[in-house]
């Protein structure tokens, strides 16, 4: 059977006054598709996908849903009710064993609250944090009965391993449709099979998800002949690094594999290492920062314990952790900003630092953009010998010639980073700390982003929850892993996400025999056979209710059948009861 269109538009256009945000938009999103949503910041996808969940008043054209259609959408503000708990929230009156009796319900709250028993279930939303209430809505959806999940930005407030959870899931249910807004590339290629740009009011359609569109995005390009343009080169650069980079990205896309090898036939690396080294060394000498036995703490109590790590001149490191294991604490020591609590750390004497924390700089509210950038400096050289005017980086950056004239009090927080992050490289660093640079940035802004810091003839450190940026961008990975050490990680992201599913078995697992006695060791044995067989036994009384549904609705005019048949239900309705309360 041909698969149902959820929702559709036809001809839709939404208009605010300032020209076509959506024009004539027709499209439809079918019950079984998985789309990535992408476009600049301002260009409408959010717009898009309010017309998509029915939060938005069109002016124009038509939306209609199949009758089977149950929306689930998870947008940017709150609407939550202060007095409500996360527990009341996502499950509402459902008493714990009866939503704790699905296993998809336990691993959702485990993986977005930190487990059944934890605390945050009791807490109220009002005082909550945003991240821990974006949580909140996000479970909700996931347990609810939906058949289209509509999701923008999912990722934000989640870290490297909670991404992966979540692609993973998603990926797992084969019961929705997805449409789903992220800068997240690597996100976007895990979970999306049809990427939908929004561009100049229209809705471009590529099969595949962010690296196909990628591909597939280039050779529309160059059959336009726009093969020489400056996005074009930065498409074919960022083509270049997909399909050199990591053997597992490569296998994912169904690339068009002669299309490819012509693209990027004659495009070097994104980075000439050597020459980049050269310029590192010439720039920072051969010592930048150096920690002896140090251990790393906020207060007193270490977060990192005898810390021996050499950071060298040119080495581009990216930083994954659990939260709460000292990441930004390691980040704010190294620029300064916290002393260590023990041992040495020792500074290079030409080291020039720049620090982007998650904390914005108060600038003057009154100052223009370009005039708070050619503050720092008019014009920034680059390590290959190229120099960009403070204006020109500006617009490298997301901010347009008629951008830069606007005050910086009339910013949005996402532009506020961007334009620290510009003054930052104005200052041309040979040390550049980046903690969360990519919150609130556009795919094009990133592309841009990644293009200049191929070009940065220092040593980078970065702290992300954007795999894809960590991956484009940085050379090495160290992992903290919440036991107070820093860990080389070779194999980059995937290692430390391998070790964090060997850390979480372990911290599961029963204490082993010699740590305990025979009969605490019988006792968890039993207890564990005892929940395999309840489970067991709950999922054949699942099937069991089904079909004896099935057969109440084939003799619905047999009343004396009807009646023997509900008997049934009505047992089969106390086991199930029964065994809930015995697995609890």
């Amino acid at each position: 059977m041909a698969p149902i269109n959820l929702v559709n538009l036809e001809s839709v256009r939404i208009d605010f006054g300032k020209g076509p945000v959506l024009d004539d938009v027709s499209l439809g999103l079918l019950q079984d598709q998985r789309i990535g949503i992408v476009g600049r910041n301002g260009g409408g996808k959010s717009t898009l996908m309010r017309v998509l969940a029915g939060g938005e008043e069109i002016h124009g054209g038509r939306r209609s849903l199949a009758s089977e259609t149950r929306v689930g959408w998870l947008n940017q503000r709150d609407d939550f009710a202060d007095s409500e708990t996360a527990r009341s929230y996502i499950f509402g009156d459902l008493a714990d064993h009866e939503w704790a009796a699905v296993p998809r319900n336990r691993e959702i709250i485990n993986a977005l609250l930190g487990g059944i028993d934890n605390a945050a279930l009791d807490k109220k939303l009002a005082e909550m944090s945003g991240g821990q209430r974006r949580r909140v809505a996000l479970a909700a959806l996931l347990v609810s009965d939906i058949n289209l999940l509509l999701l923008d930005e999912p990722t934000n407030h989640l870290d490297v391993e909670g991404v992966a959870w979540l692609a993973a899931h998603l990926k797992s249910r084969r019961d929705l449709a997805i449409a789903v807004i992220t800068h997240d590339r690597w996100f976007l290629d895990e979970v999306s099979d049809v990427t939908w740009e929004v561009v100049d009011g229209k809705v471009e359609a590529y099969e595949g998800g962010y690296s196909a569109y990628v591909l597939a995005k280039a050779e529309r390009m160059r059959q336009a002949n726009a093969a020489e343009s400056r996005r074009n080169n930065l498409l074919r650069k960022e083509l270049a690094w997909l399909r050199r980079g990591a053997p597992a990205r490569t296998s994912k896309p169904k690339f068009r594999i002669d299309a490819a090898n012509e693209l990027i036939a004659n495009e070097p690396p994104p980075r000439d290492q050597t020459q980049l080294l050269a310029f590192a060394n010439a720039r920072l000498g051969k010592s930048v920062v150096d920690f002896v036995d140090a251990d790393i703490a906020v207060t007193d109590q270490p977060l990192i314990k005898k810390l021996n790590w050499i950071l060298g001149p040119g080495d581009r490191i990216g930083i994954v952790g659990v939260n709460g294991s000292g990441k930004t604490t390691l980040m704010r020591t190294i620029a300064g900003e916290l002393k260590p609590l023990a041992g040495t750390m020792k500074v290079g004497p030409t080291v020039r630092l720049a620090y982007l924390s998650q904390h914005l700089e108060e600038l003057d509210p009154t100052w223009r953009v370009l005039e708070a950038v050619e503050r720092i400096a008019l014009r920034i050289q680059l390590g290959d010998g190229r120099e960009l005017s403070a204006a020109t980086l500006c617009e490298r950056l997301g901010f347009p010639p008629d951008a830069q004239w606007t005050p910086v009090g009339d910013l949005s927080g996402g532009e506020k980073r961007r334009l620290q992050l510009t003054r930052l490289l104005m200052g041309e660093p040979n040390l550049l700390i980046l903690d969360e640079p990519t919150n609130d940035f556009d795919v094009e802004t990133l592309a841009a982003l990644e293009d200049l810091l191929d070009s940065f003839a220092g040593s980078l450190l970065v702290i992300s929850h954007d795999r894809y940026f960590l991956e484009r961008v940085c050379d090495r990975f160290l992992g903290l892993m919440g036991d107070k050490q820093l860990r080389d990680l070779p194999r980059g992201i995937e290692e430390y996400l391998e070790h964090r599913v060997e850390d979480l078995r372990e911290s599961d697992a029963p204490v082993s025999n010699s740590a305990k006695t025979p009969s605490d060791a019988a006792t968890a044995r039993a207890a564990k056979k005892d929940l395999n067989r309840i489970e067991r036994q709950l999922s054949k009384l699942a099937d069991a209710e089904k079909r004896l549904h099935e057969k109440m609705a084939e003799v619905v005019d047999d009343y004396e059948k009807l009646a023997e048949l509900a008997v049934k239900q009505k047992e089969i309705e106390t086991e199930r009861a029964e065994l809930e309360v015995e697995w609890l």
